[in-house]
């Protein structure tokens, strides 16, 4: 009898598995952040606004703040601007206000560096009078935060707008021109400001919004003149995304045109007119050209501006010398200056902005982004990655979608939560610890020789006299040689407790303390040619004793020199 082989019997199906549990970054992380956004970001933005105003009495005067508080102080107490047309009104307005309302006034110097410095010093106190001239630039740090906020919100969500607001407000370059007197910060706030109202605008055309657009594009152009660059190019990379996206063809296109036309025409008559009443409603002569016009000297600066970028600018990068820049200048000193754990984020934020390029909104920061390093890197003006500042506002609503992609993934995927946390943990100690050095950050990248790849605003801005003052008195000096970049910033050699300055030279050593500016060794403009790079200075040969801030320090003993040449006893 033959055996029968049963089958066994089936098994059961497996039930489907439901949804993930919610974790505690779905549960409570981000309902708590889209509940409290608002108040997280006024929290955060005055939490970095008070790490800024704890940085006056620390950061001694830059090499352009004089001159611009000069130029602001002659339009608010004699109503002419006359001093240089290559910068706007706006930051420089600023920046004399505090000293204008304690009572200073201009002293009639020619030139606007040394009528700066004058006023400065006039009372005895360049610092109080620097502390005021900084509070005036203080509050364009805040409207950036806001726009981020304002941005984020309308079009990612309140917990979205969090995120990126408190890592705004956590980039150090940010917080360094946050904290000077310069044109930089206040171009930061209007350019995103106009920017995003043109989306507001672009979605409503109402009269409300093209009065908005005209008026904060107007403050745009009169913070700094490359606004007029890269504001158009923003718009231009919005509107090839509106065609990618939306594709609404040719007629569509028309249509939506013909809609805005009348709107678009109430928009630039606003903004004519706000920018020609900065200007103090001023007609005149345009030298450039040789005709009148209202409003002069915005096209005399705008001219002038134009033959800077032509004509170049003296600038040291990654051991090199030029006049015309690299094209390759700004995406460098992205990646070195700015925190790892930021630009990670960054990344995280593209690819959400990749996976959800369906929708118009996410290319709306990566265009704003693009129309400013794209047009930055064709720039022969490479003295600063703060000439691309407001760059920071777009790639902030990308860093923040980035972390709330890792939040909203930490219940599926076990590693997205604690990435998070460590990005932002990074971000935070790598800037807390540069406290009050913003200015110099540089992150992990960058080793411990930064000066090997940049000088000038983004290290050595003439920032840290103050410390050098403080460092020598400890060291009981009596004297130290020192020079700085060029004639106008000769007045850090006369900031107040420093001990007798003599004139630096490359070529003949001095005993006792000398401290070097990377600057200006870099650049070679101590008395060096810019083309025999083979003759070094006599500290070449020297191991400076210390590093104050940026600054480095030798010392040479006394009666080493002496002893050191033939016959010398």
């Amino acid at each position: 009898m033959s055996k029968r082989k049963t089958k066994p019997p089936p098994r059961p199906a497996a039930e489907p598995a439901g949804p993930a549990t919610p974790g505690f970054c779905e549960a409570t992380l981000i309902p708590f952040l889209a509940r409290r956004s608002l108040m997280l970001a006024a929290g955060l933005i005055v939490l970095a606004s008070l790490r800024i105003v704890s940085t006056y009495s620390e950061i001694s005067p830059t090499w352009d703040e004089p001159g611009h508080m000069a130029c602001g102080l002659q339009y608010l107490a004699q109503h002419v601007y006359r001093y240089e047309a290559q910068h706007p009104p706006l930051a420089r307005v600023m920046s004399a206000l505090g000293p204008y309302l304690a009572g200073a006034r201009p002293m009639g110097i020619k030139n606007q560096d040394q009528e700066g410095v004058a006023v400065m010093y006039r009372d005895g106190n360049p610092a109080r009078m620097l502390t005021r001239m900084r509070l005036g630039i203080l509050p364009f740090f805040v409207v950036a935060a806001l726009v981020v906020w304002l941005w984020g919100r309308r079009h990612f969500g309140n917990a979205a707008a969090a995120l990126a607001t408190g890592l705004f407000t956590l980039v150090p370059t940010v917080l360094a021109h946050g904290g000077v007197a310069t044109t930089d910060m206040p171009l930061t706030a209007c350019l995103p400001a106009a920017f995003f109202a043109l989306l507001l605008w672009a979605e409503e055309p109402t009269w409300k919004y093209s009065l908005l657009l005209g008026a904060v594009t107007a403050l745009a152009v009169v913070s700094k003149f490359t606004a007029l660059g890269y504001l158009p190019a923003a718009a231009l990379f919005a509107f090839v995304a509106y065609l990618i996206v939306e594709r609404p063809g040719v007629d569509g296109v028309a249509a939506a045109a013909k809609a805005r036309a009348l709107p678009a025409a109430l928009a630039v008559f606003t903004g004519a007119f706000g920018i020609w009443a900065v200007y103090s409603f001023s007609f005149g002569k345009v030298n450039a050209w040789g005709i009148s016009l209202p409003a002069p000297e915005l096209f005399d600066g705008v001219s002038f501006a134009m033959y800077h970028n032509t004509k170049g600018h003296a600038a040291y990068f990654l051991g090199e010398i030029r006049n015309t820049g690299w094209w390759y200048f700004f995406p460098v000193l992205l990646a070195v200056k700015t925190p790892l754990g930021w630009l990670a984020a960054v990344g995280f934020g593209l690819a959400a902005w990749w996976g959800k390029r369906a929708q118009l909104a996410y290319w709306m920061p990566v265009a704003f982004a693009a129309g400013i390093l794209l047009p930055g890197m064709t720039s022969h003006v490479n003295i600063g990655r703060r000439h691309i500042l407001p760059i920071f506002t777009g790639l902030a609503i990308l860093a923040g979608l980035g972390l709330l992609r890792l939040l909203e993934r930490a219940a599926r995927t076990k590693w997205a939560g604690p990435l998070a946390a460590a990005l932002v943990l990074w971000v935070l100690v790598s800037g807390a610890f540069k406290h009050p050095d913003y200015l110099s950050y540089f992150n992990e990248l960058a080793g411990s020789a930064p000066e090997r790849i940049v000088v000038d605003s983004d290290l050595d801005w003439g920032q840290n006299i103050i410390r050098l003052q403080h460092r020598l008195r400890e060291l009981g000096a009596s004297q130290v040689s020192f020079g700085d970049v060029n004639l106008r910033a000769n007045h850090l050699m006369m900031w107040p407790g420093l001990p007798m300055v003599r004139n630096l030279d490359a070529f003949r050593p001095v005993e006792g303390w000398t401290a070097v500016s990377p600057t200006m060794w870099m650049l070679r403009k101590y008395g060096l040619s810019t083309r025999d790079l083979s003759v070094p200075p006599w500290w070449a040969y020297y191991r400076p004793v210390e590093k104050v801030g940026t600054l480095w320090l030798y010392y040479v003993p006394p009666g080493s020199l002496r002893q050191a040449m033939p016959g010398g006893r």
